[in-house]
């Protein structure tokens, strides 16, 4: 046989090799060589598929001369190159055992550099691993180099190994460049179809990546005003516009919230869940998909509809099913992959949103029930203490009770006004100052008062109700319990990018760690603040036993507008 004729029957071999390897890339064989082998499951898998191929290889060769000129090498080298040096050693010795098995004078020789081409083409993938060039390995021109190299190291062990030396001369003259030639141009096309799949694969992951991050963008804080009919039909309008399918729906466990597209005819939001597949998925808690060929799925409302495949995913809360986002495609349209691994993105992303919504509810109530037990704290007490004063005033000096009353009544308006928001300190200062001016008709000259905050500052920002509960306890704690006049200051500092609010009393009866009744209004202020800016941000208590305490307030620079 002429060196023409034996290199069209090892292309022949070859093509079967590239046919198989196309078949490949539609079953999940394929996945470890896309993404290279590194644990163990994977690399039996690329054992089993390369081992069969060098034997395939073996079967499928041309008797020449004694031997068989085959494409055997091929399995033992992409093994190496997509496995490492374990891997394509084994394969490498499989399919050696394999070739020896049959006999011939070249039976060792075929053998021991089947082994070697594997653990070689190994030793290489290890070598651009801890190079971190792996990406290389998928280079057709570097494979053909490759594996040009090991079938010359095989050609040199037949004429070290075979005997009788002329026989392995005449042979190797023969089969030397059909074999070095097929083998190293099929392990290099064969590598080239893996990179065009591992290329593919990226593009798909890119643009699951680019839709799923562009619905997460456009739906953030969406689901904040929770889940309802109003924020899923803006949810599924998003989905729909980004994925390009033909119908979006979102349902919670009992009723449609949501439908945009095809079909929205007689999909009506609102209507309780009607279809089996929907009742399936949320019972089970897992993905339904009905792609109308292996499943079929047919609209339970109209028997018109034009839909005629569904993905379903499970919306996720706590544990539990909440809910689910429904895509369709039409019955001439084919439910994409892309799809089917959007869709499930899609339902992570708003499963997420839905308990960030529900935290963000859960923590607004929280503080709106914190700023309810301010009131309840200053308005009582405050307010039993004022009408007190009141009544002692009114029979004294009519004028001043009169004063007084609007200043009370200033007060309680603002106090029942103050929602969770915020103001700024002028605000905050003038409440303070509605508030101590009925206090002082109360305590006379046993209170005095100081304020002496910076007029630039006066349009800080800060939460409603961070001073009134200071300044209460400073003067309820503090200056009340002393036989002397009692000195309330209220004063700023400024230390770089933050303002500091210092709330100051001459008594130095406060502890610097209340107990938790005592401080409940200091911890709740400290608490809002915290949640607002940040844990280094808040209130610092300190005390000198019988002299003064202070509480700072420390708060970003944030002037209003």
């Amino acid at each position: 046989m002429d060196t023409i004729d034996l290199i069209m029957k090892l292309t022949q071999q070859m093509s079967l090799y590239l046919v198989l390897a196309y078949l490949l890339t539609k079953t999940p064989v394929l996945r470890p060589m896309v993404d290279l082998a590194v644990h163990l499951p994977h690399k039996l898998i690329l054992y089993v598929t390369f081992s069969v191929f060098c034997i395939m290889g073996t079967y499928f060769g041309e008797q020449t001369q004694g031997a068989i000129a085959n494409t055997r090498a091929m399995g033992a080298i992409l093994s190496g190159l997509l496995g490492g040096p374990v891997t394509g050693f084994f394969v490498g010795l499989t399919g050696g055992l394999h070739r020896y098995s049959l006999g011939g004078f070249t039976d060792l020789a075929c053998a021991i550099s089947t082994t070697s081409e594997g653990l070689f083409a190994g030793l290489m993938h290890l070598k651009l691993r801890r190079s971190h060039q792996l990406e290389a390995l998928f280079d057709p021109f570097r494979v053909f180099a490759i594996a040009l190299t090991a079938e010359v190291m095989q050609m040199g062990l037949i004429l070290l190994i075979a005997r009788p030396f002329v026989d392995a001369w005449a042979l190797v003259q023969t089969i030397a460049i059909p074999m070095m030639l097929v083998n190293s141009l099929g392990a290099a096309l064969f590598m080239s179809m893996i990179r065009d799949q591992r290329t593919m694969a990226e593009k798909l992951s890119s643009s699951h990546s680019a839709k799923a991050l562009k619905i997460a963008e456009r739906s953030v804080g969406i689901l904040a005003g929770g889940f309802n009919q109003d924020t899923t039909a803006r949810i599924a309008r998003i989905i729909y516009e980004e994925t390009k399918v033909s119908a979006v729906a979102i349902t919670d466990r009992d009723k449609l919230l949501a439908f945009i597209g095809t079909g929205d005819d007689h999909h009506i939001p609102g209507t309780p869940i009607s279809s089996g597949l929907t009742l399936e998925a949320i019972k089970q808690n897992r993905v339904v998909f009905a792609d109308g060929v292996q499943r079929q799925y047919q609209c339970s409302i109209s028997d018109q509809c034009q839909l005629g495949s569904s993905l379903i995913v499970p919306l996720r809360g706590d544990n539990e099913v909440i809910g689910t986002v429904k895509l369709y495609e039409k019955k001439k349209r084919i439910f994409l992959n892309l799809n089917y691994t959007l869709g499930e993105g899609i339902a992570r992303v708003l499963s997420n949103q839905i308990l960030h919504g529900r935290y963000v509810e859960q923590k607004s109530l929280l503080t709106q029930a914190e700023l309810k037990l301010l009131h309840a704290q200053v308005s009582p007490h405050f307010l039993f203490n004022a009408l007190n004063t009141l009544a002692a005033v009114t029979r004294r000096t009519p004028d001043k009770a009169r004063a007084l009353i609007l200043d009370l009544a200033s007060f309680l308006r603002t106090n029942l006004k103050r929602g969770t928001g915020q103001v700024t300190l002028a605000e905050e200062l003038e409440h303070i100052r509605t508030y101590l001016t009925i206090e002082q008709a109360r305590f006379g000259d046993r209170l005095q008062v100081e304020i002496d905050v910076d007029e630039a500052l006066k349009g800080q920002i800060l939460p409603t109700f961070t001073l009134q509960p200071l300044v209460e306890n400073a003067i309820k704690h503090g200056t009340s319990t002393l036989l002397e006049p009692g000195r309330v200051k209220i004063w700023s500092q400024t230390d770089q990018d933050d303002l500091l609010l210092i709330v100051e009393d001459n008594a130095g009866a406060y502890p610097d760690k209340p107990k938790r009744s005592d401080g409940l209004g200091l911890n709740i202020v400290d608490r809002r603040i915290k949640n607002l800016h940040g844990q280094e941000y808040g209130l610092e208590t300190q005390s000198e036993p019988g002299i003064a305490t202070r509480v700072f307030v420390r708060l970003p620079r944030k002037q209003e507008g």
